[in-house]
């Protein structure tokens, strides 16, 4: 059963231009993974401040296989310096 996850990015003042890099620099190398269905990068309308990635997955196992890659290893040692809390991802399943 796919999952999707979803992680809020905020950035720390003055960090936003380089944070919004950093996350599109993920999306070419998350796509070629062979677990990745689909990834997306938003950005808030009403506090356009604040970043969004969707990611859908074709299981959990895909999802932890992803956190240990190149990209994305490189990605979580330098988002302390750039977002205001510890980056959380959060996995749901679809219902309905």
């Amino acid at each position: 059963m796919p999952i999707h996850a979803f992680v809020r990015f905020e950035p720390q003042p003055g960090k936003q231009q380089e944070l919004r890099e950093e996350l599109e620099l993920l999306l070419e190398p998350t796509r070629a993974e062979p677990g990745c269905m689909r990834i997306h990068l938003y950005e808030g309308l009403r506090d356009p401040l604040v970043f969004y990635i969707h990611s859908e997955w074709v299981d959990e196992a895909a999802f932890d296989a992803h956190r240990k890659l190149p990209h994305m290893t490189r990605f979580l040692g330098h988002m302390g310096g750039l977002t205001t809390h510890p980056v959380k991802g959060l996995r749901t399943k679809q219902i309905g």
